[in-house]
């Protein structure tokens, strides 16, 4: 079997629709209607790395910027059957190195904490984990009391250290 050829490109804006199509197939970690229209119009407005494979977008990370220093991954999703295949390594691969040459250091990322016990988001802690990304701090209350949240952070390679 060949391996996925992973494609990614860089949008400043606009990436909307390809956010709300990605989303739309990950109901188990994005079924609540209000964020997902939240991410959505973040998308649409802020840069996102889109990644395709096979003639078609399969996968989205959507970014802001904090400060001059710092980003957040706001939203990333990638279509379930190109899990596990290097597809969200790819995209962050891409957003580091557009973070490190406008001289951000650090990218972080908020997730659902282990204190609320769920299969999938182990499966997502355990990805961001191996990528580099390090637990930070919980917020039982950032989203609600139902859903804690745990930030993430890791340096970005190759950025300036001041």
């Amino acid at each position: 079997m060949a391996s996925l050829q992973i494609k990614t490109r860089w949008e400043e804006s606009g990436s909307g629709i390809v956010c709300q199509a990605i989303l739309d197939a990950l109901p188990h970690w994005f079924g609540i209607p209000a964020s997902v229209a939240e991410y959505v119009a973040v998308a649409d407005r802020s840069p996102s790395v889109i990644a395709s494979a096979e003639g078609r977008d399969i996968g989205i990370t959507t970014l802001v910027r904090h400060s001059p220093y710092a980003a957040e991954v706001f939203v990333m999703g990638v279509l379930p059957e190109y899990h596990r295949k290097g597809v969200g390594w790819a995209m962050l691969r891409a957003v580091e190195a557009s973070l490190a040459r406008s001289g951000v250091e650090f990218l972080q990322v908020k997730t659902l904490s282990p204190s609320k016990d769920d299969i999938g988001y182990e499966e997502t802690r355990s990805f961001y984990l191996a990528y580099g990304f390090r637990p930070l701090e919980e917020f039982p209350l950032l989203w609600d009391s139902e859903n804690p949240a745990l930030q993430m952070i890791k340096t970005v390679p190759n950025a300036p250290r001041w």
